[in-house]
C-alpha cells in the first residue's frame, strides 16, 4: 500500500502546517500528482478522504493538478503545493 503511506505522510505535513499557523481547520489543500505517481485523481481523493477523516484536514477542498509528462523531473512524485487554513 505505497499510496496509503504517501497519503499518511501528506496528512502529517498538512497537520504540521496547520499547527504552525494556529489553524482551527484546513480549508483547502493543493497537490500535484506526477504522471508516474501511480495515482489517479479519483484514487487520490478516495485515499485522502479516508486518511483525513477525524483530522484537521477532514472536509478540506482538494485542488488537484495531474501531470501527463512522464519525463518531468518529478514524474513519480506527489507534491503538496499549498495549504489554506482558517485561524
Amino acid at each position: 500500500m505505497h499510496e496509503l503511506s504517501l497519503i499518511r505522510d501528506l496528512i502529517h505535513r498538512i497537520e504540521a502546517i496547520a499547527e504552525a499557523e494556529g489553524a482551527r481547520r484546513v480549508v483547502a489543500v493543493s497537490v500535484w500528482l506526477g504522471a508516474l505517481s501511480h495515482m489517479s485523481e479519483d484514487h487520490f481523493i478516495e485515499h485522502f478522504d479516508a486518511a483525513a477523516a477525524g483530522t484537521i484536514a477532514d472536509g478540506a477542498r482538494l485542488d488537484i493538478a495531474v501531470s501527463t509528462d512522464p519525463h518531468h523531473a518529478h514524474a513519480q512524485d506527489l507534491r503538496l503545493e499549498a495549504v489554506e487554513v482558517e485561524v
